[in-house]
């Protein structure tokens, strides 16, 4: 690494300039809040029922009481055999914050379609405790945008944040041994050097590629007032980088997030050391 090296004046001169330009982001970002707040309301209408480790459940039950709902639209399909590494990353923060937003009148759920008994396994091996729902058998992760039928992406008629976006077809990659700690037994191995974030992500799920797309991430909030269910916002991609609690800890690490090629494994995965 070659980087510019100074005196602590300069850095601190820099340093001053640097917090201005800081300080405006906070301000346009609490201004951004503000606007997300003031989106109108969207009468939900149509019955979703999700199956949980208590049982069947609406979508009004999820709330537990709350007047609020944000949900983590968590990318784990019916045929994966473990969930997204990416999405996996995110929810590692969850187990943290989620009490807090319990008792500030605000209920926290993944949501994926994968059945609620693998949904549970898996939550088991990570250790976490937040509450998941499967949406399987319901439109809640298609009428979200979130989950594809194999017409739309033949169609080219898949709608991802916002706007039409067809899935790019998987490129063949050559067989490679797995990294060390990397893989389950249960997991496809892991790309080589040369593999995609993609391709390595569905290898890491238990799935192909064209599998695993079926599926994208995002979240959705919800409001519950005097009973009728609201939906208040989505965001989805690079939107849910804020919600990605490693990647700000990275932003401001001395490399930044350094990413050259396919580096972020299952919590478990990593070798120890």
């Amino acid at each position: 690494m070659n980087h510019p090296t100074g005196t602590h004046q300069e850095w601190l001169a820099a340093r001053l300039e640097l917090l201005e330009a800081e300080k405006d982001l906070t301000r346009r970002s609490d201004q951004l809040a503000r606007r997300r707040r003031e989106l109108p309301w969207v009468r939900i209408e149509k019955e979703y029922r999700f199956d949980t480790g208590q049982g069947n459940a609406s979508l009004a039950d999820l709330f537990r009481g709350r007047s609020q709902l944000l949900v983590y639209h968590f990318m784990f399909g019916q045929d994966y055999t473990a969930g997204c590494p990416s999405c996996s990353s995110i929810a590692d923060g969850f187990n943290g914050f989620a009490v807090h937003l319990a008792h500030h009148d605000v209920m926290l759920w993944a949501v994926s379609r994968a059945p609620i008994a693998k949904l549970q396994a898996y939550q088991r091996r990570m250790g976490w405790t937040f509450p998941w729902a499967s949406a399987l058998g319901s439109d809640f992760n298609r009428d979200f945008n979130v989950s594809f039928t194999e017409e739309q992406r033949r169609l080219g008629t898949v709608e991802y944040n916002f706007r039409p976006s067809k899935p790019r077809a998987p490129q063949p990659q050559p067989e490679t041994a797995p990294q060390s700690g990397a893989a389950a037994p249960t997991e496809r191995p892991v790309g080589g050097a040369q593999a995609s974030v993609p391709e390595s992500n569905a290898a890491m799920s238990g799935v192909d590629v064209r599998t695993y797309a079926r599926e994208a991430p995002g979240m959705s909030a919800f409001a519950l007032q005097d009973g009728v269910l609201f939906h208040t916002y989505s965001t989805y991609a690079r939107g849910l980088d804020v919600l990605w609690g490693m990647y700000q800890w990275l932003d401001r690490a001395p490399k930044g997030r350094n990413e050259g090629g396919v580096w972020l494994l299952h919590h478990d995965r990593y070798p120890e050391g």
